[in-house]
């Protein structure tokens, strides 16, 4: 299969969006398919074709309201010059579908779209519109999938899956680690979504009461100022920016308890966040927001706890309860770690490329210029002309 990932930033750029396109792109490489990829930052995972994407006027004047959608707009004029496609993995939300959706249709080219996030709550109009190009889709989490039902997407047409873990590599970082007791560890970019201020205001109220007590925040962003101004009220809070992968990881597997405390904002949301499920692959008992709930990819409820979404009073009562008890760290432990055994990035991807060839089948043959560039290769090899970083390696 010929499959061309569609995504605005991969790794090192930081997210678990970028390093799902990552993670994805060479699983299918190891399962043998033919990959490329278009990105507009971060870098091309080794084995997969580059697409480069020149840019065009209307491109550059649509970048001055918005670079994804002039990113996704390059996409989309670049996508006839590619040769055959058996299938597009457009990762974002009906914005990028909105350019890239009637580019595929008319080359006949089956569209996946990877919903990483619950979905904006303006635009439902142009949303509707814009999705109906789309042949199938990928909602990682409850929140993406509702979205996308009321969205008017038939459920038939929707995958809910989860990213990956990476098993052996979490296993071996955790049997390597030491849990530091007292040690609470938040994971994310500093955001609004993230609410760590919530997660701050939480640990203040327990180290009121339980000296002694740590808070460290991996993650960069605009929020830095606001957080820095609540970390300095006490001691005890750590902001320790962007690290690298491995360091995250360790990080959160000495910890006692890992919090996440997103939240709901009206233009996005979590799906299935990927730290808190490698929080439970590392046997960390993890404590997540109402709006950041694993459903339905860990079905085990009592593999980690759930605080009601923006209650200061609630997350510290569950911390309370799970930093006294051992007993109880140790069975969240256990659960969880049984509780995503499944999500193996090669599993993941097997289920993913399952459903591309689904997508694809429902699709039917290509019509159009697609169906003639695929007949003239299949006739004189490939003549894509696509400029790609291993093209003349290829040759």
């Amino acid at each position: 299969m010929r499959i061309l990932h569609i995504g605005y930033r991969l790794p090192p750029e930081p997210g678990g969006k970028e390093r799902h396109i990552e993670c994805l792109t060479r699983e299918e490489l190891a399962l043998g398919h033919e990959v490329l990829v278009a990105r507009r930052h971060g870098d091309v995972p080794a084995g997969a074709l580059e697409v480069t994407l020149p840019r065009t006027l209307t491109a550059r004047a649509v970048a001055r309201r918005s670079d994804p959608l002039a990113f996704a707009v390059e996409c989309a004029r670049a996508l006839p010059r590619l040769g055959r496609i058996d299938v597009v993995n457009l990762h974002g939300d009906h914005r990028e579908a909105l350019a890239v959706g009637p580019a595929a249709a008319r080359l006949g080219i089956p569209l996946v779209l990877t919903a990483h996030g619950a979905l904006t709550t303006r635009h439902r109009t142009v949303m509707r519109w814009a999705l109906c190009r789309v042949g199938g889709f990928i909602a990682l989490g409850t929140r993406p999938a509702a979205d996308l039902r009321r969205a008017g997407v038939p459920a038939r047409a929707i995958r809910t899956l989860s990213s990956g873990l990476d098993l052996p590599r979490l296993d071996a970082i955790r049997s390597g680690t030491t849990v530091e007791p007292s040690l609470i560890v938040s994971v994310g970019s500093l955001l609004p979504v993230k609410n760590h201020a919530l997660t701050i205001a939480a640990f203040r109220r327990l180290s009121a009461v339980r000296p002694g007590l740590r808070l460290v925040i991996a993650g960069e962003g605009p929020e830095r100022g606001q957080l820095e101004r609540l970390a300095s009220a006490g001691p005890g809070v750590e902001l320790a920016g962007h690290l690298p992968r491995d360091e995250v990881v360790s990080l959160v597997s000495r910890a006692q308890v890992f919090v996440l405390a997103s939240r709901r904002l009206p233009a996005l949301g979590e799906g299935v966040p990927t730290a808190a499920l490698e929080a439970l692959a590392l046997g960390t008992p993890a404590l997540l927001s109402s709006q950041a709930t694993l459903d339905p990819v860990v079905t085990d409820r009592a593999a980690y706890r759930v605080f009601r979404s923006g209650s200061v009073d609630d997350l510290t009562t569950h911390l309370r309860a799970v930093l006294d008890d051992d007993d109880v760290r140790a069975g969240m432990a256990e659960r969880g770690r049984r509780a995503v055994a499944h999500l193996g990035w090669p599993d993941v991807a097997a289920r993913i490329v399952g459903w591309y060839e689904e997508v694809i089948r429902r699709a039917g043959p290509p019509a159009g210029p697609h169906r003639d560039v695929a007949a003239a290769e299949r006739a004189h090899g490939d003549g894509s002309g696509m400029h790609a970083a291993h093209a003349d390696a290829r040759r």
